[in-house]
């Protein structure tokens, strides 16, 4: 899979044009979305005629930015979207008959720059920074989400719990239409199950390089929602619908190769987890606080990092222990490629681009400036006492979005991983949503206060 068109051959280029087109006839495809992301990860797009296709590839398609978020200003509105003829794929839900195909497009200015403010691109960004070491970066994320009734109500769609195997229709089969769905569309599930909380799924992504990847997520939320809606139903990635229950994260297993070697694999080490492994846990250990604005970005997302419901609030780290931050989960001899870290703070309303970016760019800052590891805490962290924590060294995740946002606004890290422009896009964002939280009454305060206040 290619991640940055700008340095192909032209033949490869040529290759690739005249596999899209010859695909899209094959296929009798008669339109194609072109798809890319806001600084926020909403799906964004717009259709083209197949007759118009091969022309998008090679100039782009003009468009207005100015209505995007985080894209320009009015006055420097006018963008280019370039379909990755690597990412043409049928929608299968779709007809066959007259078919539809999507394509992830990277955003260019009118003078043919990549558009600092296209997600897609700080993730190639950061990518192309790490393949001058001679290495790339794998993510398998865990997708969680619930099904409710409808759009308007808490209704659940089951009743059945963690791996519960009995039927829970429709739920049942709109899990595993959405598995085959994403087979037939060239993003392979691992494991695919019912969460622990009613209602609650899990989908897990065969892991990949990480461009494919969040190429793949925001393809996989999709699918998620329209096989939902068309069964009358409704499938949600809010981090905390409900109070009382699990909320819905998005661990993240990451690895680096080089090659085809895994370099967070040594078998000298201890638990087989490299020096190179251990550094990008310290580097995650020590930036996360300030990119949990990136991976928790949503005023609902910090009613999941709370303690008592399976999600990570305390930073630390350990060995197969599933109450950290981080998680390296057990090796199993002759496996060496599986040894990985878990990290499983970010929840799966994030924008996947710019998440993978900073969990990636802390991790290297571990891995450059040689971050001495802590050791790894194997009891039950949240069942320790604060004074515990507090000998140990053992910090917590922000506990409010304003908290994030005040520690993201000093971050070097941010900074750097995603450029002045998204960061400062993303911040402004965020302040309008957490003041429009802090200005709105909630049911929480008129139950308790009013009768007695």
């Amino acid at each position: 899979m290619a991640q940055n068109g700008a340095n192909e051959q032209p033949e490869g280029r040529d290759a690739e044009r005249e596999f899209v087109l010859r695909s899209a006839q094959e296929n009798d495809v008669k339109f194609v979305r072109l798809w890319f992301t806001d600084i926020l990860g909403n799906l964004k797009g717009f259709a083209i005629s197949v007759d118009d296709l091969e022309d998008a590839i090679e100039q782009g398609v003009g468009f207005d930015g100015s209505s995007i978020e985080g894209f320009a200003r009015i006055d420097e509105s006018d963008m280019r979207a370039f379909p990755d003829p690597t990412t043409f794929t049928v929608l299968p839900w779709r007809p066959r008959q007259n078919s539809v195909a999507r394509m992830f497009c990277d955003i260019r200015t009118p003078a043919g720059d990549s558009f600092i403010g296209d997600p897609r691109y700080v993730l190639k960004r950061n990518l192309e920074r790490l393949a001058k070491s001679g290495l790339t970066y794998y993510v398998g994320p865990e997708l969680e989400f619930f099904y409710f009734k409808d759009a308007n109500s808490l209704e659940l769609l089951d009743q059945s719990g963690y791996f519960d195997q009995l039927s829970s229709q429709p739920a049942g089969d709109l899990r595993r239409d959405t598995v085959l769905n994403l087979a037939e569309m060239g993003i392979p599930v691992k494991y695919s199950h019912h969460e622990a909380a009613h209602s609650q799924h899990e989908i897990d992504l065969q892991y990949t390089d990480a461009l494919t990847m969040a190429d793949s997520v925001m393809t996989a939320k999709l699918v998620i929602k329209e096989l939902a809606q068309g069964q009358g139903a409704y499938a949600s990635f809010m981090p905390k619908p409900m109070s009382g229950k699990n909320g819905s994260g998005m661990h993240t297993h990451q690895s680096l190769f080089r090659g085809n070697q895994n370099a967070f694999f040594d078998s000298d080490e201890e638990h087989n987890l490299s020096i190179i492994g251990k550094r990008f846990i310290a580097g995650l250990l020590r930036h996360a606080p300030e990119i949990t604005l990136v991976t928790n970005q949503w005023v609902n997302s910090y009613k999941r990092l709370v303690p008592g419901f399976e999600a990570p609030v305390y930073i630390s780290w350990a060995h197969v222990n599933r109450s950290d931050l981080v998680r390296v989960p057990a090796y199993k001899p002759g496996y060496e490629s599986s040894v990985r870290i878990e990290y499983r703070a970010p929840d799966a309303a994030c924008n996947p681009y710019l998440a993978f970016s900073v969990m990636l760019a802390a991790g290297l800052k571990g891995i450059e400036e040689e971050y001495p590891v802590p050791p790894p805490v194997e009891g039950n962290v949240a069942s320790m006492s604060p004074e515990e924590r507090q000998a140990r060294g053992i910090k917590t995740l922000p506990g409010s979005l304003g908290e994030a946002i005040s520690l993201a606004e000093e971050s070097e890290l941010l900074r750097e991983a995603l450029g002045e422009h998204v960061l400062n896009s993303v911040i402004r964002n965020k302040k309008l949503e957490w003041e429009e939280f802090r200005a709105t009454v909630t049911d929480y305060e008129v139950a308790r206060y009013l009768p007695t206040l």
